[in-house]
């Protein structure tokens, strides 16, 4: 369009220029145009020019519109040649032993180009491939899977091998595509060719197959890669600058005459083998293996083969570890990883997680200096008062040449930080790796504690106690060893062998500290796996007792305890010897009370006989002053009698072998029978009454089981001792009532309180039988009183009543069958 209107423009301007010329060429025309003409010829002027613009406009219009044709005509051209030029790519591709899926920036769902044959079992479609689980392992597919969600979202490219379940290895790569990504995967050993393209755009000149010598040798040494060049044998005969340079950064020693092999010799017969292959098949370029951070690409030639080493895509990423990404950003340990100029270039979620930064902020590429800053204004970093001297130092693990573990960080928030620095590659930088050691920091202090208090304790005991190690030395003991065995405190800390405190031993005991430490050190280095432990008393020639114990711990050493028992020892012969008398002095009263109660009933029952003959009248008439000692006589034998009965009962409980005799029992005649016999004890005197005795009987008790003996006999001395405390005719009351499963029998006397002696009596016979309350024999009758009832599992309280007076409470089991049983 600009030429045209160009060319129009010089039209109008040369038609102007030739009237001028008509004009001033011709002077008698000019002569004869007056004004007047002039005015009189303007309107045939205008007419004149109008039709003439009216000409020029419409050349131009048609000029225009035979521009926008042509326009569209070489659009439309350049449109199928792009379309026909996609397709054939797309065929390139389609074509080839691999398959790539290709996201696009409008949303739409992924395309795939290429052979599904080649990763997929026959049959399956290609869209099959994102099924990563349905032919790669599961490690693989969640490892795939995080690389393409990493390079959607992050923009992260990657360049992984995989495992498929038929055990072929696949090769992954993801890259940007525009705003969109493409997963390219292959199986490994094949060059894809778009690769071929992408190292022919890079070098300008890709190396063909079937290549002379001479021109691979100018192409090679024109690579930015490192490149090399075999013979028919193998042998490396060329290598370009790049290849020298990698070789030294390796260590190897190279020089043009004799290239340094980087690659070992198995790798080599491999690559020769399928470049065998690849001559046969017409191939022109097949990927052979890996080295470190490069792929061995291999090619043939004339006379030989060529080859490069052409670095990973991920290996052009900073410090050669973003390939790591993934791996780095699933662990649990904060990593941050900084190149050479202190610039980040990878972190993990632990690294944000650890000093709390949103992931917002931290970006790629920020400088350390200014996350540290940060970090310290937040009030996260050691409070350190130089702060710039401390960051100094941190920042001199960029010279670092291995890993270094720095000092701990203690944080403000009570935590400790562990940091670990390590060189991040050859061109410098530096990687982090943090450790939230709190935990340990708090498990060793406690460790201490626990030890301190361990050592505190052992040097406390009263016992010698010594560890040995499996090399038979002394790992740990206490003061209290070198006390018992006067053995040197300096020897003990030197770690000694037993030797050498067997030796000390003979020393201070020479007349049987040598023989003692020989069998203990059987002991000590015993190495029997079936072994056991050993204790015993050793018996010094000083005199002293010893009680020592060998324990076999867990992790194979051998403890040794000692004990002086000396006088413990003698307090327990002593004691022994007086039990022993005991024991003899009870068994000779259980049998001369077993003796005395025989001979003394023969007499007495005797003697009763008589007086009731007496009394009775049948020797003759007696007169009231005979008839009264009669009575005394027979009142005193009945006392005589219950007390020789108790004796026996006291006998037979302490020999443990009383028993109990429970039968249904009638409460009311099991009273008429104790009050019968305090009748006899008691009985009236010139006429007076000694007892007033008040009965209470509850109606409706509960069914009574219990040994009537007994409770007769635990009324009899209750009655009887309320009665001998209290005035003549004073008044002693007995009231039996029935609680929920218990028989109450409550005796109230207004006589003197019982005496604490007295109390006593209800609970320790051997004490009732002692001081006062052996007076009337009330202690016997009373540790009567308190073995039947615990005989029937009952239990006895004592009251003092006011003013005057004791109340005694017995509280019996109905059933003393099944008390007996629970017990």
């Amino acid at each position: 369009m600009a030429p045209d209107r160009v060319r129009n423009d010089w039209g109008f301007a040369g038609l102007s220029a030739s009237l001028a010329t008509l004009l001033s060429a011709s002077p008698a025309l000019a002569q004869g145009i007056t004004v007047t003409n002039v005015m009189g010829a303007a309107p045939v002027a205008i007419a004149f020019g109008a039709g003439a613009f009216g000409l020029l406009a419409m050349a131009v219009v048609r000029s225009m519109l035979r521009d926008g044709r042509m326009a569209r005509q070489r659009a439309a051209e350049q449109i199928a040649s792009l379309r026909a030029r996609v397709d054939e790519y797309e065929a390139l591709l389609s074509g080839g032993r691999e398959i790539i899926v290709l996201w696009a920036e409008t949303g739409e769902g992924p395309r795939f180009l290429g052979q599904a044959s080649a990763l997929l079992p026959p049959g399956r479609r290609a869209e099959a491939v994102l099924d990563f689980g349905s032919w790669l392992g599961e490690a693989d597919a969640d490892r795939i899977d995080r690389a393409i969600e990493t390079l959607r979202v992050g923009g992260r490219g990657f360049d992984m091998t995989l495992r498929a379940n038929d055990g072929r290895v696949v090769r992954a790569s993801g890259s940007l595509l525009g705003n969109g990504a493409a997963l390219r995967l292959r199986p490994a050993g094949t060059q894809p060719a778009g690769e071929i393209g992408s190292t022919a755009a890079t070098t300008s000149a890709a190396p063909q197959a079937a290549t002379d010598y001479s021109t691979a040798r100018t192409v090679l040494a024109s690579l930015g890669k490192p490149a090399f060049l075999r013979d028919s044998a193998g042998r490396l005969v060329f290598a370009n600058a790049a290849y020298h340079d990698l070789a030294r950064a390796l260590g190897r020693k190279t020089s043009d005459s004799q290239p340094a092999e980087l690659i070992d010799f198995g790798l080599l017969q491999r690559n020769r083998a399928v470049l065998g292959d690849a001559r046969k098949s017409q191939s022109t370029m097949v990927t052979l293996g890996e080295i470190g951070d490069f792929e061995v690409v291999d090619f043939p030639v004339n006379g030989g083969s060529a080859g490069y080493l052409h670095a990973r895509q991920d290996t052009a990423r900073e410090a050669g570890l973003s390939h790591l990404s993934a791996i780095i950003d699933a662990l649990a340990s904060p990593i941050a990883i900084f190149n050479a100029n202190r610039e980040l270039v990878q972190f993990n979620r632990a690294y944000c997680l650890l000093w709390d930064i949103d992931p917002n902020w931290l970006k790629l590429g920020m400088d350390e200096r200014a996350i540290l800053d940060k970090l310290r204004t937040d009030g996260k970093l050691p409070n350190e008062p130089d702060y710039q001297g401390w960051r100094a130092r941190h920042l001199a693990s960029y010279q670092l040449r291995v890993p270094k573990e720095l000092e701990p960080w203690h944080l403000p928030d009570g935590r400790s930080v562990q940091v670990i620095a390590a060189p991040a590659g050859p061109k410098g930088g530096v990687i982090y790796v943090f450790e939230d050691i709190t935990d340990q920091l708090n498990l060793k202090s406690q460790h201490k504690a626990v030890l301190d208090v361990q050592r505190s304790t052992l040097n406390a005991l009263s016992e010698a106690v010594a560890v040995y190690g499996t090399n038979g030395r002394l790992t740990l003991s206490n003061p209290k060893l070198s006390t018992l065995w006067k053995l040197p405190a300096n020897l003990l800390s030197d770690n000694p062998h037993i030797d050498q405190i067997a030796e000390a031993a003979a020393r201070a005991l020479p007349e049987d500290g040598a023989t003692i430490w020989r069998d203990l050190k059987r002991s000590i280095i015993d190495l029997n796996p079936t072994r056991s432990d050993r204790q015993g008393r050793i018996t010094r020639a000083d005199g002293k007792l010893i009680d020592y114990a060998v324990v076999r711990l867990p992790d194979g050493q051998t403890m040794m305890t000692f004990l002086d028992v000396t006088e413990s020892a003698n307090y327990q012969r002593v004691l022994k010897e007086r039990n022993e008398a005991l024991i003899t002095a009870d068994r000779l009263k259980d049998a001369f009370v077993q003796n005395v109660s025989y001979e003394l009933r023969s007499p007495l029952t005797n003697i009763i006989g008589f007086a009731d003959l007496l009394a009775s009248g049948a020797a003759g008439a007696l007169n009231e002053k005979q008839h009264s000692y009669t009575n005394y006589i027979r009142a005193s034998s009945a006392t005589l009698g219950v007390l020789i009965d108790n004796i026996l009962d006291l006998a037979t409980v302490d020999a443990g072998i009383a028993q109990l005799q429970p039968e249904p029992q009638d409460v009311v005649a099991l009273v008429d029978k104790a009050r019968a016999g305090l009748a006899a004890t008691f009985p009236d005197i010139d006429g007076e009454r000694s007892l007033n005795l008040k009965v209470v009987i509850e109606p409706d008790l509960p069914p009574f089981v219990a040994d009537g003996a007994r409770i007769i006999n635990v009324l009899y001395n209750l009655l009887s001792n309320a009665a001998r405390f209290s005035e003549p005719g004073g008044e002693v009351r007995l009231t039996v009532s029935g609680r929920t499963g218990r028989i109450q029998f409550i005796v109230e006397d207004e006589g003197a309180p019982m005496s604490e002696e007295m109390r006593i009596a209800l609970l320790d016979r051997n004490d009732a039988l002692s001081g006062a309350a052996r007076q009337r024999g009330a202690g016997l009758g009373l540790s009567i009183v308190r073995a039947f009832v615990n005989l029937h599992g009952g239990t006895i309280n004592v009251e003092r009543r006011e003013p005057r007076g004791t109340r005694v409470i017995v509280s019996l089991p109905s059933d003393a069958a099944m008390a007996g049983a629970a017990e």
